[in-house]
């Protein structure tokens, strides 16, 4: 703990030096007034926050349910404006998807410009049964099952309770702030230069990056992510030559169809693996028949045991730290698949709507740094650098070639994307004051040349 200087002025024998340790300055002693005002204000603020997040939760806003996504970029609207920002919602029609709520507000000329990235959508459609937000607040602990409270709305709660402390302290007027809310984190639409042109534009215009995804807490310690992995889909389709089972493997027939696939697919497990990279099949299926349906989540096959089959088809994905890692992945895929088995044929290709990577950029590590001085300001333990292997791929990598960025600035939750995500409710204050200062702080730095 810090002590104020007044409090140095012991004599230093033994009383006193006791003495010294037990008058410890008062929690966050290295924080200005209106640094303590923000603080101050995300704990008055707290139930009004959790009040938020349980409106929102409590409407659907699964990706394609446009509808809901639009209500809860009502709701971000209608908390933001009163903040002195200009709302705009970018219709995402032309992409099948709802949109994105975009916000800015001009503060004091020559100073750094923060982009904030959230998202409006989650996993679950308006068919899931998985529906309510439901609070459960015993022995000390604080919590709140729903769907998308952790990923992404209690970042948005975040983001408006960060805000929020930062008008109460009067340091919100001078900040230079964009937010992009986007629509459809959880499913992009297509084609993804569309669905995220007016996200890269505002990382281009920004000097820092924000993105309020969840908090990684790793072996009970809040992490810092300075680096999140690529997301890259592929489809591979393989034919061979069908006949008679008792014929396969001879001269005429060949391997057929699923032995060439699975030839391929032991290859990509024994030879891609690599530092930093994942590979993963998540759709397979093979016959006489086989098609992927026009969503590419659902196979059918049709097929006999006595029939050799003439196709096999195969989804997956693979994630890497860097593009030029994707890149070089991408290469072997395709000269494994190029290797045919005799008497059959195959081809991959790769989904266009693909995530880039953020790698772990000496700015990141900055952006970290000026967390971790927030950390000790306000009394908490510093955040080290999250493993890129412990989260997804996400928003903030289309504008990671663009500007710096920090990751993990929303709620601290378990569960995501199944049934039962739970949000740990307190991790709102912590999360919520480190936002405001941090911000309040970069703002006041001077504009980098762009």
């Amino acid at each position: 703990m810090h002590f104020k200087a007044k409090t140095m002025r012991w004599s230093f024998t033994l009383l006193g030096a006791g003495l010294a340790l037990a008058f410890s300055a008062p929690a966050h002693a290295q924080l200005s007034k209106a640094e303590a005002k923000m603080a101050e204000t995300v704990d008055a603020e707290y139930e009004r926050s959790v009040a938020l997040l349980e409106k929102m939760v409590n409407q659907n806003s699964g990706t394609m349910n446009f509808d809901g996504v639009r209500k809860v970029g009502d709701m971000m609207r209608a908390e933001l404006e009163p903040l002195g920002f200009k709302v705009e919602w970018k219709d995402m029609a032309a992409a099948k998807r709802a949109g994105h709520l975009i916000a800015r507000k001009k503060g004091k000329k020559g100073t750094k410009r923060l982009l904030l990235i959230a998202h409006l959508d989650t996993v679950f459609e308006a068919d899931s049964p998985f529906q309510s937000f439901r609070r459960k607040k015993a022995q000390g602990v604080d919590e709140a099952e729903g769907p998308g409270a952790g990923d992404d709305k209690g970042g948005l709660t975040v983001i408006v309770a960060a805000l929020r402390a930062m008008q109460a302290a009067g340091t919100l007027k001078d900040a230079n702030i964009e937010i992009v809310m986007t629509g459809d984190e959880e499913d992009s639409g297509e084609p993804i230069e569309l669905a995220r042109a007016d996200l890269i534009a505002a990382g281009k215009r920004a000097d820092a990056a924000l993105d309020f995804e969840g908090l990684v807490v790793d072996e009970g310690k809040d992490m810092g992510t300075i680096a999140r992995r690529s997301s890259n889909s592929w489809r591979l389709e393989v034919s061979g030559k069908t006949g008679h089972s008792s014929l396969i493997f001879n001269e005429t027939y060949g391997d057929g169809a699923i032995n060439e696939l699975a030839r391929i697919i032991h290859r990509f497990r024994t030879e891609l693996p690599e530092q930093n990279l994942t590979f993963n099949v998540g759709l397979v299926a093979g016959g006489q028949e086989a098609a992927l349906d026009p969503d590419g989540i659902r196979i059918s096959a049709k097929g006999k045991t006595n029939i050799i089959p003439g196709i096999a088809l195969a989804r997956g994905d693979f994630r890497t730290l860097s593009e030029e890692q994707s890149a070089r992945v991408r290469a072997k895929m395709t000269a494994i698949v190029a290797e045919h088995a005799p008497l059959t044929s195959a081809k991959i290709s790769f989904d266009p709507g693909a995530y880039p990577a953020m790698a772990p950029t000496d700015g990141n590590k900055a952006l970290l740094a000026a967390l971790n001085g927030v950390n000790r300001d306000l009394g908490l333990a510093e955040m080290a650098p999250l493993d890129p292997l412990k989260r997804g791929a996400g928003d903030i990598s289309f504008v990671a070639n663009d500007v710096d960025g920090l990751v993990g600035l929303g709620t601290s939750s378990r569960g995501d994307h199944a049934p039962g995500e739970t949000v740990d409710l307190d991790s709102i204050k912590r999360q919520a004051k480190r936002s405001a200062i941090l911000m309040t702080r970069l703002s006041k730095e001077k504009l980098s040349a762009k």
